[in-house]
């Protein structure tokens, strides 16, 4: 449990943060270097790729043992500077697998972004047309309150004595 706690601590640090920051301080350079906004650009979408993948996978590998100590490793790897992990996975597994299936990625995107579009269009008219109703409805009720005059009340006539005379015989 702790040694779990403290890989995932090294992992947020060394996966993601200090890489954050040497990629910052790249971008923040007066003249950053093309190769050097290349590797970092490598680096985290090779980090983007393997968390989508961890998200899915998760339960089916997060048991094996050492698997935290092996993530971390394998992104320290990815970043150091004397291995250049990001060059070579990237250039070895992940550029020709997307080279080899981008058109199939750019139709399912568009084919995506249309549906997602429609969908969002119809979810859209159906919020608008439930809000026209739903205002309409209380315009109607405030323009009913305020045309309908209250119905006065009845006024009590002064009774005599002859009509609780007539309500007793009636009883």
């Amino acid at each position: 449990m702790i040694g779990a706690l403290i890989t995932r601590g090294l992992t947020m640090i060394l996966g993601y943060a200090y890489p954050a920051y040497e990629c910052y301080k790249t971008v923040e350079t007066s003249q950053p270097q093309i190769e050097q906004l290349h590797y970092w650009c490598q680096y985290w979408i090779l980090v983007a790729i393997l968390t989508i993948l961890e998200r899915i996978g998760d339960s089916f590998i997060s048991w094996f043992p050492f698997y935290n100590e092996a993530k971390l490793a394998f992104f320290v790897y990815l970043w150091h500077p004397k291995t250049k992990g990001a060059n070579h996975v990237y250039d070895s597994f992940f550029r020709p697998y997307v080279s080899k299936h981008e058109p199939h990625i750019d139709r399912s995107l568009t084919e995506f972004k249309l549906k997602a579009s429609d969908t969002a269009f119809i979810y859209f008219q159906r919020a608008a047309s439930y809000f026209q109703t739903t205002l309409f409805d209380i315009f109607a009720k405030f323009a009913h309150q305020s045309t309908t005059p209250a119905a006065p009340k009845p006024q009590k006539q002064p009774t005599t004595g002859n009509e609780k005379e007539e309500e007793a015989k009636e009883e």
